[in-house]
């Protein structure tokens, strides 16, 4: 496998020559900082962090889009409203833990990287590979192969951390508590991988020929690439026939501020039309804690016998879900139309109402 580090590379000249850079980083939960006790021992910030201290005449800035329970098909829609509108110059990125491992997810992964290349700021991409600590699981065999195919340099968890802790060094407990979010320890080891990894760009930096985009555009896809120009259709973008749903009037705060300025339906039948022109479409709703929730049936393109259900209540306990459930994959590009019927009837008990967040198309 051929590493490109020229981007990498040329990012830490720019900032030993005090260029003012933006650290981004782009994941799920474990990229949020779930389960450290404070946003400064996540390891997103311990990275950050390594930046300032390598290079200390530079003013670095930190943008942390981690989102939990969220993978690359999200990441792919909200890529440039959470990430590439600050102009990064690196940017890791993992949804190792959060993606299946399978071809779907491979594909959706593509359209992350892909329009982080293609981006104009030319950002440094890194790939993160975490890993469940229980068993195993992670989805970077698909990612990597994503990574090896752009030349992206990837650090694995599963292959270090995970690996020494299998051979003794760590008790699980002592890394994270659930198997899967590391706590302060956990996210202070995860970092140290990394950190032992760009130390060692950072010793050679001024050595080899440093790349240009120009020299170096981007291969065709591995995939079939249907996600690397996926949009997020919000109350913003797009205004559906509401029949009994109504939209949220309240207005987010920031983009972990997600059940407002949605669509709520209250009770049966009530109904939500969207039309949209793609080939690819997935409904964004929430599943909740708060038991029993309303479920909804999506039509697509009038095809009531392959109505797909919605099921509003979440079966965890960690808070409620951003859950994200394809209609069409690689279907036919034309103008679609979704239905979407809140199908529940509960006598005698107060339901949570059932809430659309959006819709994700490409």
């Amino acid at each position: 496998m051929m590493t490109s580090l020229a981007r990498l590379k040329n990012c830490m000249r720019r900032a030993q020559d005090g260029a003012e850079l933006t650290i981004g980083f782009l994941g799920g939960s474990i990229t949020q900082g779930s389960l450290a006790t404070k946003p400064e021992n996540c390891y997103a910030y311990i990275i950050f962090s390594w930046w300032k201290q390598a290079f200390p005449n530079t003013v670095f800035h930190y943008v942390n889009a981690g989102i939990g329970g969220t993978t690359s098909h999200f990441g792919a829609a909200r890529i440039q409203t959470d990430v590439l509108m600050y102009q990064p110059d690196v940017v890791i990125v993992d949804f190792s833990v959060n993606d299946d491992a399978n071809v779907f997810f491979q594909e959706t992964y593509e359209g992350v990287i892909r329009t982080l290349l293609a981006w104009n700021s030319n950002p440094a991409v890194l790939l993160l590979n975490n890993v469940y600590y229980d068993t195993g699981k992670t989805a970077q065999d698909f990612h990597n192969e994503v990574g090896d195919w752009y030349q992206i340099p990837h650090v694995s968890i599963k292959d270090t951390l995970y690996k020494s802790m299998n051979a003794g060094m760590y008790t699980r407990e002592e890394l994270t508590p659930d198997g899967l979010h590391p706590n302060d320890k956990g996210h202070a080891l995860v970092a140290a991988e990394l950190i032992t990894f760009l130390e060692n760009v950072k010793a050679h930096m001024y050595e080899g020929i440093e790349e240009t985009l120009a020299s170096n555009p981007l291969p065709d896809p591995l995939t079939a690439n249907a996600y690397e120009h996926a949009n997020c259709l919000t109350i913003r973008e797009i205004a559906p026939q509401l029949i009994g749903f109504r939209a949220d009037t309240q207005e987010k705060t920031g983009h972990l501020d997600f059940f407002k300025n949605g669509w709520i339906g209250q009770k049966a039948g009530d109904k939500i039309v969207f039309k949209v022109t793609c080939s690819c479409i997935a409904v964004q709703y929430r599943r909740t804690i708060k038991r029993p929730s309303l479920c909804a049936a999506v039509v697509l393109d009038g095809d009531s016998k392959h109505a797909v259900i919605l099921d509003g209540s979440f079966d965890e306990d960690w808070g409620d879900c951003l859950a994200l459930e394809p209609v069409l994959h690689h279907g036919e590009y034309k103008e679609h139309r979704i239905e979407i019927t809140i199908t529940d009837t509960f006598k005698n008990v107060q339901a949570t109402p059932f809430y659309i967040l959006s819709l994700i198309v490409a």
